[in-house]
C-alpha cells in the first residue's frame, strides 16, 4: 500500500473527540422523535378540520418537507448507532438503533454490517464500488448498446427517488418474502419430494436456505431474526396508521416521505464518494488513510441542513474514525482542518456534477464520466 498524503493517522487529533455522552445522545433522539409524532398529530388535525381542499393541499407541502428532513435525521442517528458511537454502551446503541430503524422500516443491524464493509474498503474500488455499484470501464465497454443506455439511465439522479422508495419501503419486505419462500421451498423439497441427489437439489435453490439475494439481509440468524421482527412491527404500525389516516392517504403520503428522504440520503452518500478526482485505487495501491481523506468529500451546506444529517457532511473525519459521535464531528473537523488541505469540499451547487462520475477507470485508477 502506498500513502499519497504527507500525513498519517497519528497526526490527527482524534482521541479527545471519541468521548460519548448518553445525555446528548438521548436529547438528540428525543428532539427528533417528538417532532415527528407532533407533525403526524398536526397532520391529522388539519385533515379533519373543515378547511377547504386547497388549504389542506397546500398545508401538506411543508409537512412533507419536515417529515422528509426528520426521517433523514432518524436514519443519520441510526447510522451512528450502527457505528456504536451515539451512546456509551453497545447495548444502548443496538436498542436505539433498532427503534430508529423501525421509523424508516429498515433492519438496523443488517444495514450497519453492510455499511461497515464500506468503511473498511472506502477508496478501494476493486472491492467496493459505491452505493450504486459503479461499473469498471472494462465492464462498461463489454455491455451492448442497449445495456449502456440502461446503465446510464439507471444511474441518473432522477432514479434517486424510485431507488429510495425501493430501498426503504420494498427491499426489507421483499427480503422477508424471499426468506419465507426459500424456507418453504426447502421444506417441500427435502420433506415431501425426498430428493437425495444433492447436485439435483441445487437446481431448486435460489440462493440459500435463509439468505435473500441482497447483500445486507439474512447473513446469519440474528440478522434474520431482526428482519422478521422489524417487518412485523413496521407492518403492524402501517396497519394502525392506515386505520388512523385512511389506507390510500397514508400509504401514498408515507411512501412520498420515505422516497424523498431516502433520495436525499443516497444523494448525499453518492456525492461524498463519487466526484472528480476522487480517490479510486486498486487493492495493491490502496491506503485506508488516503481513502478516508481523499476518497470522502466534505459538504459545505447550511447549518440547518447539516443538523438534519447529523453532521455527516464532515465526512473525511468520519471515515478516519467512525467512532466519533456525530455531536463531536464538527469540532474534530475544525481541530484538524489544517491536515485536510487535500480533502474535497463540495457545495450544493456541485452535487449535480458528481452524477457524471459513474465509471471506474481501473487502469488509471480514477472515476470518469461516460463519454
Amino acid at each position: 500500500m502506498v500513502n499519497m498524503l504527507e500525513v498519517n493517522r497519528s497526526d490527527f487529533l482524534i482521541k479527545p473527540f471519541l468521548k460519548r455522552n448518553n445525555f446528548r445522545a438521548s436529547f438528540q433522539i428525543i428532539s427528533t422523535i417528538i417532532p415527528i409524532i407532533s407533525i403526524w398529530i398536526i397532520l391529522y388535525q388539519i385533515l379533519n378540520h373543515p378547511f377547504s381542499l386547497i388549504v389542506k393541499g397546500f398545508s401538506l407541502i411543508p409537512i412533507i418537507c419536515l417529515l422528509t428532513l426528520f426521517s433523514s435525521r432518524v436514519f443519520s442517528l441510526m447510522h451512528d448507532c450502527g457505528h456504536n458511537s451515539l451512546f456509551t454502551k453497545r447495548k444502548l446503541n443496538r436498542f436505539f438503533g433498532f427503534l430508529l430503524g423501525l421509523v424508516n422500516g429498515i433492519p438496523q443491524k443488517s444495514w450497519s454490517i453492510d455499511h461497515a464493509f464500506h468503511h473498511r474498503n472506502n477508496g478501494n474500488w476493486e472491492i467496493y464500488k459505491g452505493p450504486i455499484d459503479v461499473l469498471s470501464l472494462e465492464d462498461y465497454n463489454s455491455l451492448s448498446k442497449r445495456g449502456k443506455i440502461f446503465y446510464k439511465l439507471s444511474r441518473n439522479w432522477i432514479m434517486l427517488f424510485p431507488g429510495g422508495f425501493f430501498y426503504l419501503v420494498l427491499k426489507p419486505r421483499l427480503g422477508l418474502i424471499i426468506v419465507i419462500f426459500n424456507l418453504m421451498k426447502d421444506i417441500l423439497v427435502e420433506t415431501f419430494l425426498k430428493i437425495k441427489n444433492r447436485e439435483f437439489y441445487k437446481l431448486f435453490a435460489i440462493y440459500s436456505k435463509v439468505k435473500p439475494p441482497f447483500s445486507d439481509y439474512g447473513d446469519n440468524f440474528s440478522e434474520l431474526f431482526e428482519l422478521i421482527i422489524n417487518n412485523l412491527v413496521v407492518i403492524t404500525g402501517w396497519i394502525f396508521m392506515c386505520k388512523w389516516f385512511g389506507l390510500v392517504f397514508f400509504l401514498s403520503f408515507y411512501s412520498v416521505v420515505l422516497a424523498l428522504s431516502a433520495g436525499i440520503l443516497i444523494c448525499v452518500f453518492f456525492v461524498q464518494h463519487n466526484y472528480k478526482n476522487a480517490y479510486a485505487k486498486n487493492t495493491k495501491n490502496w491506503d485506508i488513510v488516503d481513502g478516508a481523506i481523499l476518497g470522502s468529500s466534505n459538504l459545505d451546506i447550511p447549518d440547518w441542513l447539516n443538523w438534519f444529517l447529523a453532521d455527516i457532511s464532515f465526512h473525511s473525519i468520519h471515515h478516519l474514525s467512525e467512532r466519533i459521535p456525530n455531536y463531536n464531528l464538527k469540532a474534530c473537523h475544525n481541530a484538524n482542518i489544517h491536515l485536510l488541505k487535500e480533502a474535497k469540499f463540495l457545495k450544493l451547487s456541485d452535487f449535480s456534477h458528481c452524477f457524471k462520475y459513474i465509471i471506474w477507470d481501473n487502469k488509471n485508477e480514477k472515476l470518469i464520466p461516460i463519454s
